[in-house]
């Protein structure tokens, strides 16, 4: 079982395709998105080729391999776009033992996490910052941003293979995170 995981395209065709590649290359089994797929939204500027008909296109050529979550600029207008849901505010996978809760993080965050069980996993995007963080009875993850980084971060996603979650940068593929379970 092979997962990659990202967030945050917002219409970015040109890192939507960097990141099919990347899927490509890593011979995962699942994309799992973690919302804002084709909207910027009102407080980012456009990103690099914002085209969201054409991010839209690609990813329904591959809608049979991919999961997706809401995000805060999903809206219904989007679900007609695409051919594959895109409307759940949030899902959960076992991992092991534990169990990964996955949103977008605009409402379930780092700071208010959702109920869940010691040892659980909060898998969110939203910030745009790539993060692992262990708390007292979870552990939070956020993949960064496709198409666009903040806080001096890079392109990025991550997969998990059932046992480790890795960080890697979109551009190079190289990885440069990593988190055991």
């Amino acid at each position: 079982m092979k997962w990659m995981i990202a967030s945050d395209i917002h219409g970015a065709a040109g890192y939507c395709r960097m990141m099919l590649e990347r899927y490509d290359e890593e011979e995962a089994e699942r994309l799992l998105l973690l919302g804002d797929i084709l909207y910027h939204g009102p407080r980012n500027d456009l990103p690099e080729e914002y085209d969201p008909k054409q991010v839209a296109a690609m990813l329904n050529a591959g809608s049979r391999f991919i999961m997706c979550v809401r995000g805060n600029c999903e809206a219904e207008v989007d679900q007609m776009m695409l051919q594959f849901p895109v409307m759940a505010d949030y899902a959960v996978m076992p991992a092991g033992e534990r169990l990964v809760y996955i949103t977008h993080g605009h409402h379930a965050c780092e700071e208010t996490p959702p109920p869940h069980a010691p040892g659980d996993i909060l898998l969110a995007g939203h910030t745009h910052v790539p993060k692992c963080a262990e708390h007292g009875d979870f552990v939070y993850m956020n993949p960064g941003s496709v198409s666009m980084p903040k806080d001096g971060s890079r392109r990025s996603y991550m997969t998990f293979d059932g046992k480790s979650f890795v960080w890697k940068d979109l551009e190079s593929g190289e990885p440069y995170m990593h988190y055991d379970l």
